[in-house]
């Protein structure tokens, strides 16, 4: 167990989780299988960078750290994460979103569900 490498001294649930339950997150680099995700080899890419997922739940590691379980649609992986490998889409500062501009509007739209445009009825021709 004193292998166990502690990458901070920050108590992160000292404090509220940063993420919410169903919350819109984008992951910040390539998580690989560290031998805990059944059914993919040990260094076998689980998410790319980029990848956006929902986070499902939220649990604890050494009494220390929030674990994030998110949803992956693209890959269809379910995979457990720190904060610090992961971005909110749905609740950035204000300042962020005003820095965006334009381009925020396209950021709200990212791994939402698009709905289908409702066509009219055509009259039949005659």
């Amino acid at each position: 167990m004193a292998d166990i490498n502690r990458d901070d001294d920050l108590i992160e649930v000292a404090f509220p989780p940063r993420f919410n339950y169903g919350e819109r997150v984008i992951a910040r680099a390539v998580i690989r299988n560290d031998g805990t995700y059944n059914g993919k080899d040990i260094g076998e890419v689980l998410v790319n960078k980029g990848e956006i997922g929902y986070v499902t739940s939220i649990d604890t590691f050494l009494q220390q750290f929030y674990i994030y379980a998110v949803y992956f649609v693209e890959s269809g992986h379910r995979v457990g994460m720190r904060a610090k490998e992961l971005c909110t889409l749905d609740n950035l500062p204000d300042d962020v979103v005003q820095g965006l501009g334009e381009r925020a509007e396209a950021l709200h739209k990212i791994g939402t569900r698009v709905q289908p445009e409702t066509s009219q009825p055509q009259e039949p021709s005659a």
